[in-house]
């Protein structure tokens, strides 16, 4: 199995874990605000990883603080928008807004200084690979009759789409630094700087409260260990070989493999209309995956090899 094939197959078994873990922490939020359990989530899972990476410590470098930092800021930005967007609108509007990450990472892609020296310029598959992706989420996630509210924008719509720019951002700043930082090093780093940059922002954003209960317990073991240090280390792993075009499209699965946990555990049914979300959502990933980056230096070529180019 090639590195390229592996990277796809584990970054969608962490998109799985995302999707699967939203009912139990959909249920666990009764007893506890989401900021708080955003919070103790990534200390819990950035504690373990500190343990189970700890002969990384003595490898770290300026530059890997720098690209740790950064991609750490980036994830507490998704995080923390996402949740206070939340507080000020529809859940079903939160979900089509922040399904944008999807189209706009090809977007910040085109611009070359965002754009990672690992990746090419986006082609034409990538654009419409993502508008379809985010046509299936729009589908999957947004009733019919939510779409005569989306004209109107609040500060609650604003927010969110600060959510998509920091998980579009993330994606980028991932592209950037797995060159020049191993992966178990920028997992450990991102998490960490996430927590610290959530402890700073979440008492400005809402007021903590918790009832200590065996469902928030348990999700909260499962986030930090599975959706959180494992799941964020595979990702740093994965993008090694993986343009960030590619990785966002198989993030938009996350809605998918949540209805699918949905059917399964709570016997959700799926009419026809996010039916045709769900082959929307895989006819993108399709599209793109279709015409390759042949040619083109993985992240992980050029960092053995100090060449950017084919």
């Amino acid at each position: 199995m090639s590195r390229s094939v592996r990277a796809h197959l584990l970054l969608i078994a962490v998109v799985f874990v995302w999707g699967a873990t939203f009912v139990v922490i959909k249920n666990a939020l009764q007893d506890i605000s989401p900021l708080l359990f955003n919070l103790i989530r990534m200390a819990l899972a950035f504690v373990c990883m500190a343990v189970a990476y700890r002969r990384q410590w003595k490898d770290l470098t300026w530059r890997a603080l720098g690209y740790g930092a950064m991609a750490g800021f980036c994830l507490a930005l998704g995080y923390q928008f996402q949740t206070a967007g939340l507080r000020l609108t529809s859940p079903s509007k939160s979900a089509f807004l922040t399904g944008l990450t999807v189209v706009m990472v090809p977007l910040l892609c085109s611009v070359p200084f965002l754009r990672p020296t690992t990746s090419p310029a986006p082609r034409w598959n990538a654009y419409v690979g993502a508008m379809l992706a985010f046509a299936g989420i729009v589908l999957l996630t947004t009733p019919a009759h939510v779409y005569a509210g989306l004209g109107a924008m609040n500060a609650g719509d604003l927010l969110t789409l600060g959510c998509a720019l920091g998980f579009a951002l993330h994606v980028l700043a991932l592209a950037h630094a797995v060159p020049h930082v191993a992966f178990t090093q920028l997992a450990l780093l991102q998490v960490g700087f996430c927590t610290l940059f959530m402890a700073m922002t979440g008492p400005w954003l809402e007021h903590f409260w918790v009832h200590w209960t065996l469902r928030v317990l348990l999700a909260l073991v499962v986030a930090a260990l599975l959706a959180t240090a494992a799941a964020f280390t595979v990702q740093s792993y994965a993008q090694q070989y993986l343009p960030p075009t590619h990785t966002a499209l198989i993030l938009a699965l996350e809605p998918v493999f949540a209805w699918a946990t949905s059917f399964l555990l709570l016997h959700e049914r799926l009419g026809r209309r996010a039916s045709a979300g769900a082959i929307l959502v895989l006819a993108g990933i399709a599209l793109t995956e279709m015409v390759s980056s042949a040619g083109v230096a993985t992240a992980h070529e050029i960092a053995s090899t100090g060449k950017e180019g084919p």
